[in-house]
């Protein structure tokens, strides 16, 4: 992709994207500004992701750190479906704390330059976040964006001994998609617990996200730029909620 017809910024909650062109040597900067609007229906994990998708075919994978990400089509050209996840070395709490830490997050999150919490509620916050990223041929990019996020309850699961998760479902409640919304699990399990044995905890970060633009832009373009920006986003989440536990 050439990063001087189109180019995207993602963070943590969100990927927020604008196509440009220019002719001329100065740096150019652009600014997205979605603006904030009455409170959307409420929406929960189960009502913008269906059923947990099936094992991934990864598109990408780094077995060191249990990362995987995986680009899929949707029935309509121009929709993708992004799913990826990571492993974390810590407890599911220390990732949450992390994840809802909404005005800690562009302290850790590359190219999130702002992150403020507008409103919040029970199980409900509502972001503003400025995401800035520098391009190649002197291009700066800005974009700003407002996101509601609904916060799913602590969830036992049947199918293993002490497994839990906790999902964090956003949606973009205006901007430059007719779609964006998908959610944030994270799924622990224990693992140890015989005879002598101290249980120790497999935690996976997993981001869901379903995106397709309003202007008809060919989104295969732009697959390798977003796959690379969501890797970046859940490795930074992950070392920050390993080093939040290893200090607690």
């Amino acid at each position: 992709m050439a990063c001087s017809a189109a180019c995207c910024c993602a963070s943590s909650h969100g990927l927020f994207y604008r196509s440009l062109t220019t002719t001329s040597r100065r740096p150019a900067r652009l600014r997205l500004i979605y603006p904030s609007s009455a409170p959307a229906p409420r929406l929960s994990s189960r009502t913008l992701a269906s059923p947990d998708p099936p094992p991934l075919d990864a598109d990408d994978r780094d077995d060191a750190i249990g990362f995987e990400i995986q680009v899929s089509k949707m029935g309509k050209r121009n929709r993708r479906v992004v799913r990826a996840r990571v492993r974390v070395d810590a407890p599911l709490e220390a990732v949450w704390a992390t994840l809802t830490d909404y005005e800690g997050l562009a302290d850790f999150i590359p190219g999130l330059s702002e992150c403020r919490l507008l409103d919040q509620a029970h199980g409900f916050a509502r972001l503003y976040q400025v995401g800035e990223q520098d391009l190649a041929l002197g291009f700066k990019f800005n974009a700003k964006g407002t996101i509601d996020c609904y916060e799913g309850a602590m969830e036992s699961l049947p199918d293993a001994a002490g497994a839990r998760r906790r999902e964090i479902a956003f949606n973009m409640i205006d901007g430059d998609f007719k779609v964006f919304k998908g959610k944030w699990s994270v799924q622990e399990e224990e693992q140890g617990g015989g005879p002598g044995d101290s249980y120790q905890h497999h935690t996976t970060l997993s981001y869901l996200v379903e995106l397709e633009p309003k202007l008809w832009v060919p989104v295969r373009l732009l697959e390798g730029r977003i796959c690379s920006e969501i890797k970046n986003n859940l490795v930074s989440i992950r070392e920050q909620a390993q080093q939040q536990h290893e200090v607690r």
